[in-house]
């Protein structure tokens, strides 16, 4: 059998070693990022996916490695292992597999064919089997036993069958042939139950409803689930004609084939044809039906938490706005709209509330309070939520700053999804346990549009909104992918130790939170950090941790100018070293890009340091600290579209993505509802995956192609020559024949976002 680091280097395509390397700094604690940016010459250049890939398989392949164990040391100690066997399970490479081998075996409650074989039936099955010109009535008079209440030959043969029957759907070669089978012409068909109507309308796309198990989207998918686990529709695999299937299924002849039942016309074969429809239909259909339903649904949540993760990566790279005082507006209409001034470090100056929107419409009070806090803290942004009375509260915003032109605020429309879950937060409650939670969600909004990876660290990732059924996942697998991620965005971009919060620092390499706190703890107690190497003063925080964490931690103006890039402290060396062979200063070769691209970087390759490591410290040196995020730009809104029934079809306006699935994108138009942009409408040509074309954050202009007041949705299109009510044509994604009314139900995961998600996918679907 292949070792681990052999298989998953021929899954990444990588070599054998470079896996090796890599599961060995894993297992010594060290982390994907550092491992990804200050040891490629160890792992061979493996990137961040790399190894983020490499490192799920490497969970999952050991988990398959304890349970081969178990299950060896199972079969062994029942005194059944034969070496045939063992080399089975040896070979197995899937967990599906190995679970097939193990099926005969398995401990489990007393079945029929046990109770069978204890009352002495099991030649009678076996012999009719291997001679099917026997008798069944005549062979099965030789095996009474009143003592097991076999006093007729019924009883003896229906004993004969359920012996079979086992045997026959307890055999792995032949589930792995019928496996692959369905895998290929499976379908999975729902149906309405019964009297369901009404309350499952939202899934009324779905009530007679048939596609192939190999096609079914992820999202089609968890719709289906979940209308089955709320009672609305039933769920069944399916091949060819149902009616047809009543009579004999396909898998019935694959089974009998496998077993060599024939029809010849023999005594027996009759009663072996019997055990092998009995077999499918009360065995087979049912176990395979389960294993190939949580097949699917472990495909779907694979690809929903891909959606998920993907969209939080965009959210968390969002281009910052920069430090600049900001005032956070938090909108509403009977409760007023909270207010909180930040300067441009986040620290809070002020707070209030105002009350410009109705019914209160106070608006010259409103105005004088903006107004004062602009011009007291000199503010440079003001940050609006896009919830509830956002649009009247940026229209109000507007009209001040129109009135007030020595104010020279941008205003800017901020998502605020999470902000509440942040300031009803132990966190929030323990930065700022003296306000209200309404004030610390404004504070949110002000802070995330300074820097929105530093704020939404705060946050849950899950509570964050950018996924699609998301409560229907395993919550385990979310939480370890989007963790992951952040842990990738917060490295990528670097911490500014001295200002940084603790859950900030929390997601740096190498840390948590109990030595994220203890470096603010210290931080407080002692003065900014004057140095990296200050850091080893931190109470709890080792060598080890030290290396994990220092070319991820920055420091700006302190007493090393290296302190604030992103050269690790083991590679100061190298770089003092490259100053030295010009006989420049340090200081003086950082930024200065002709001298940097002079420098030779093999002249500086040793037994420590490798030419990825030299190229990277060089990169580095010309622009140190760099920030991979983008120039911060927003989307502006249309005066007077501020509501849903101030949309008409044809309008061209532009928008915020929001969030991007596997069948299109929604965008933010300004109207407390998200329209959206199916696949098919994302460009003129064909679109595979709608991340391709655009990514949540993404500024983008938009055609209304079709607004439904009643149920708040919104179809638009990115194609400024579709119109609205004509039929798609030329570069549109086209369906399946086989297949019809795929639309999700919604989702119960953001709100009127998701709300609205899959049955505007069907909205668009019938101009196809």
């Amino acid at each position: 059998m292949k070792s681990i680091a052999l298989r998953i280097a021929e899954e990444l395509s990588v070599n054998e070693a470079q896996v090796v390397a890599a599961v060995a700094l894993l297992d010594e604690g060290a982390t994907v990022p550092f491992i990804s940016r200050y040891r490629k010459e160890v792992t061979g250049g493996l990137d961040d996916t790399q190894m983020r890939n490499l490192e799920d398989r490497l969970r999952y392949l050991r988990e398959l490695e304890d349970r081969r164990a178990t299950i060896l040391k199972s079969i062994e100690e029942q005194d059944k292992l034969t070496d045939t066997l063992a080399a089975q399970i040896a070979g197995a490479d899937t967990k599906t597999e190995l679970e097939d081998l193990y099926l005969p075996y398995k401990p489990k409650r007393r079945t029929k064919a046990m109770i069978a074989r204890e009352a002495g039936l099991e030649p009678l099955a076996l012999g009719l089997l291997e001679d099917p010109s026997q008798d069944p009535e005549a062979e099965a008079a030789k095996f009474f036993n009143p003592e097991h209440k076999i006093e007729d030959t019924k009883a003896a043969l229906d004993g004969a069958k359920q012996i079979l029957m086992e045997k026959f759907s307890e055999d792995a070669q032949l589930l792995g042939k019928l496996r692959d089978f369905l895998k290929q012409e499976a379908h999975i068909t729902a149906k309405l139950i019964d009297g369901k109507e009404d309350e499952g309308a939202k899934f009324r796309d779905y009530f007679e409803h048939s596609e192939l198990l190999k096609d079914i989207p992820s999202h089609r998918a968890l719709a289906l689930f979940r209308a089955r686990n709320e009672g609305i529709l039933t769920l069944a695999m399916t091949v060819g004609d149902e009616e047809a299937n009543r009579l004999s299924h396909p898998c019935e002849p694959m089974v009998a084939d496998h077993w060599q039942v024939k029809d010849l016309g023999r005594p027996a074969d009759k009663w072996l044809a019997e055990c092998v429809r009995w077999t499918w239909r009360v065995k087979l259909l049912t176990h395979l039906e389960t294993d190939l339903f949580n097949e699917v649904r472990e495909r779907a949540e694979e690809g929903a938490i891909g959606v998920f993760a993907s969209n939080l990566k965009d959210l968390l790279l969002a281009a910052p706005a920069g430090q600049k005082a900001t005032i956070g507006l938090d909108p509403g209409l009977r409760t007023g709209v909270k207010v909180a001034v930040v300067d441009a470090t986040g620290k809070v100056l002020d707070h209030g509330a105002m009350f410009p929107t109705p019914p209160q419409n106070k608006i010259r009070e409103a105005e004088a309070m903006l107004v004062a806090f602009c011009k007291k803290y000199d503010v440079g942004l003001i940050a609006i939520g896009n919830g509830t009375a956002s649009r009247e509260t940026d229209k109000f915003v507007g009209d001040v700053l129109k009135a007030h032109k020595d104010i020279k605020a941008q205003k800017v429309m901020v998502n605020e999804a999470g902000a509440s879950v942040y300031s009803a937060s132990e966190f929030a409650a323990k930065e700022f346990p003296d306000l209200d939670v309404t004030i610390r969600g404004a504070i949110s909004i002000a802070r995330r549009l300074q820097d929105p990876l530093a704020e939404l660290v705060k946050i849950d990732p899950k509570s964050i909104g950018v996924g699609q059924y998301q409560h229907d996942v395993s919550q385990v697998q979310l939480a370890r992918s989007l963790d992951a991620v952040v842990e990738d965005c917060v490295n990528a971009v670097g911490v500014e130790v001295n200002t940084a919060s603790s859950a900030l620092l929390a997601r740096v390499s190498g840390l948590n939170q109990t030595l994220a706190s203890n470096i603010v703890e210290f931080r407080d107690n002692n003065g900014a950090f004057k140095s990296r190497d200050q850091l080893k003063k931190v109470p709890r925080l080792g060598e080890k941790t030290f290396e994990q964490a220092a070319g991820f931690l920055r420091i700006r103006d302190g007493e090393n100018p290296l302190d604030a890039s992103g050269v690790h402290p083991e590679s100061y060396a190298v770089v003092e070293r490259i100053a030295g062979s010009q006989s420049r200063n340090l200081k003086g070769i950082i930024g200065d890009t002709q001298f940097l691209r002079s420098v030779k970087a093999n002249d500086f390759v040793d037994e420590k340091f490798g030419l990825p490591t030299i190229t990277d410290i060089l990169k580095e040196l010309d622009k140190p600290g760099r920030d991979p995020r983008p120039e911060f730009k927003t989307a502006q809104f249309t005066d007077g579209v501020e509501e849903i029934k101030d949309l008409e079809p044809g309008m061209i306006l532009e928008g915020t993505v929001t969030n991007v699935t596997n069948f299109g994108a929604f965008v933010d138009v300004g109207v407390h509802q998200d329209g959206l942009v199916h696949i098919s409408a994302l460009s003129n040509t064909f679109v595979k995956d709608p991340r391709d074309v655009v990514k949540a954050g993404d500024i983008v202009k938009v055609k209304v192609m079709e607004v439904d007041i009643p149920r708040k949705r919104i179809g638009l299109s990115m194609r400024m020559d579709d119109q609205p009510g004509e039929k798609v044509s030329g570069g549109k994604q086209q369906r399946s024949a086989k297949t019809h009314n795929r639309t999700a139900a919604p989702a119960k995961t953001t709100e009127g976002t998701m709300a609205a998600l899959f049955a505007q996918a069907k909205s668009k679907n019938k101009r196809l």
